[in-house]
């Protein structure tokens, strides 16, 4: 019988502990060993592997594995711009929500099983000119790469969740990384459509991994290989199809960086879809204007100054629905990242609006553009100090939810006094204060969220980058989104805070 997945001596005990103990004394035990001396990016890695083996996908996106892995790439930077034992508060939150899913009745009990890598292929090695290394020593065919692509293709076609998996892990062994993730996307952007967890789970686990390294990336990514395996529905998207083939987009040379000479068309694309009320128009602008020039880099702009834009006019209350952005963001890293095809870029980009819970917000949103400037300009004149205290006291005073009157979280609308802060952090971007000290604000206030299942640390870093990769004058559109982020979150359970606060001040 197959045995449940080991991990190496050096990290097991420490996985174990994470698997073990009982949810009632995981923050304090963790936080003992984080001040013994265990580093937060070894925890980190611990809490990954934990969750992989010992909690089990359940039928939606809500539980086991796929936030605490989408949720590394954020935490792991969290920790790096807190200081002191603040730098603890990120990992606690993360090793919280695995032992939590490892605890769970709904994704537990549960054991991911090792077994090896299947190959279908039966290709004949014999071929001198088939033969390919893939740098192990071992000679495999061309033919039989291709063949094992196609029968992993196939498996997702037919929702074989379990025999995808078991074929992936001979593809990681035979083909480059980058290669087999790209395919994996392949299936995974179209799959948007159904959730907009089927592409954001492997790209944002994809970026964990570059900052906690690929020792382990075989074994963390099997639960979004499943993932996105899983169920043969996968909806296509016939007019972005169109979109490509009417503007030649896969049979032309495009522009990769972006430049100066961008700028103005930038600005002009990323308005128009700030402007939009209809989303299904957001894709012709980008392929029209890739196909008059400009560059991938600069689509990948304007599409964030448009999610910025389209964020800060949404009315939703659900402190979990931060796609627009975050979605935004990791298309932007995509479209970037050397090795993936052509044309999962060009999905990438003109996928966008289609995630059920970026397309949701189309029919809640303000009429016109916001901030209301109007408001910004009738606030009283305040120093930076001041005014980085107001914008906080503005997220710490919002009203309690009433969760007896919430019996739909995708429902729920923002209550008035989230404009009051959008406006506040508005004037603190116009008068062009320190944005570093606001930046590290709202790392202190996203370190006591322990409701969105990592989501708000998701929008955290993603304003972050938006704000450092964005040109003048629309990157500070970004610091006012992760105030209005802040605000809809703040106070929704902060338990896991206020224990790690209380552990943290007993010392």
């Amino acid at each position: 019988m197959h045995g449940r997945v080991q991990y190496p001596e050096t990290i097991e005990p420490l996985v174990q502990f994470i698997e073990q103990t009982p949810p009632a004394e995981i923050l304090d035990r963790t936080l003992d060993k984080l001040r013994a001396g265990v580093a937060p990016q070894t925890m980190l890695t611990a809490s990954a592997l934990a969750v992989v083996r010992s909690a089990d996908l359940p039928p939606g996106h809500h539980g086991g594995p796929l936030h605490p892995l989408a949720g590394l790439h954020a935490i792991t930077n969290l920790v790096g711009r807190l200081e002191g034992e603040d730098r603890f508060l990120p990992v606690l939150q993360h090793v919280a929500l695995s032992n939590k899913h490892i605890n769970d009745p709904v994704t537990s009990p549960y054991s991911l099983l090792d077994f090896a890598p299947l190959d279908v292929s039966g290709a004949d090695e014999s071929r001198a000119d088939d033969l390919a290394a893939d740098g192990s020593g071992e000679v495999v065919t061309s033919r039989g790469v291709e063949a094992n692509k196609e029968a992993f293709l196939k498996a997702c076609g037919r929702g074989e969740s379990n025999k995808a998996d078991h074929i992936f892990l001979w593809l990681w062994d035979h083909v480059p990384a980058i290669e087999a993730f790209d395919l994996l996307l392949s299936v995974a952007l179209p799959k948007n459509t159904l959730d907009d967890h089927y592409f954001l789970f492997p790209g944002y686990l994809w970026r964990g991994l570059e900052t906690l390294g690929t020792e382990h990336l075989k074994v963390l990514f099997r639960p979004a290989v499943r993932y996105v395996a899983r169920f043969p529905t996968q909806r296509l998207v016939p007019e972005v199809d169109a979109l490509i083939e009417e503007h030649g987009l896969l049979t032309r040379i495009l522009r990769q960086r972006s430049g100066d000479d961008e700028t103005a068309k930038i600005g002009e694309i990323g308005e128009a879809i700030r402007g939009c009320k209809v989303y299904t128009e957001i894709p012709a602008l980008l392929a029209k204007a890739l196909a008059d020039g400009l560059s991938l880099e600069g689509a990948g702009e304007a599409l964030s100054i448009g999610a910025a834009g389209l964020f800060l006019r949404s009315l939703t209350g659900n402190p979990m629905d931060v796609h627009l952005h975050t979605s935004a963001n990791l298309r932007r890293y995509l479209i970037r990242l050397d090795g993936l095809s052509m044309k999962n870029k060009l999905l990438a980009l003109l996928l966008w609006h289609t995630g059920p819970e970026v397309k949701s917000t189309q029919y809640r949103m303000e009429a016109t553009i916001q901030p209301d400037l109007d408001a910004v300009a009738a606030l009283p004149a305040r120093s930076q100090e001041e005014l980085l205290e107001a914008i906080t006291q503005s997220i710490y005073n919002q009203p309690p939810t009433d969760w007896s009157k919430v019996s739909n979280l995708g429902m729920m609308r923002a209550v008035p006094e989230v404009k009051a802060t959008v406006n506040l952090a508005q004037q603190y971007v116009d008068l062009r204060y320190d944005p570093q000290v606001l930046i590290r604000r709202l790392a202190e206030i996203v370190c006591h969220d322990n409701f969105t299942e990592m989501h708000a640390f998701k929008h955290h870093q993603a304003v972050i980058e938006e704000f450092h990769n964005t040109r003048e004058p629309w990157r500070w559109m970004h610091l006012v989104c992760g105030c209005q982020a802040a605000a809809v979150s703040y106070g929704k359970n902060m338990t896991v805070y206020e224990d790690a606060l209380e552990l943290l001040h007993a010392a």
